[in-house]
């Protein structure tokens, strides 16, 4: 199974929504985590070429 970024961000999307409605207080965890997780998702091409 082939997962790229197009595949990952919705899933982390979704996980995070979830846990910040489970958690509220982890909120600004949360979107950090997954803010660093699209930029090296997105980056990524440019670096493995």
């Amino acid at each position: 199974m082939n997962l790229n970024s197009f595949m990952v961000a919705p899933v982390v999307a979704l996980v995070a929504g979830i846990l910040i409605l489970v958690r509220p207080e982890l909120l600004s965890y949360i979107v950090a985590v997954y803010l660093i997780i699209v930029g090296v998702l997105g980056l990524a091409p440019h670096f493995l070429h």
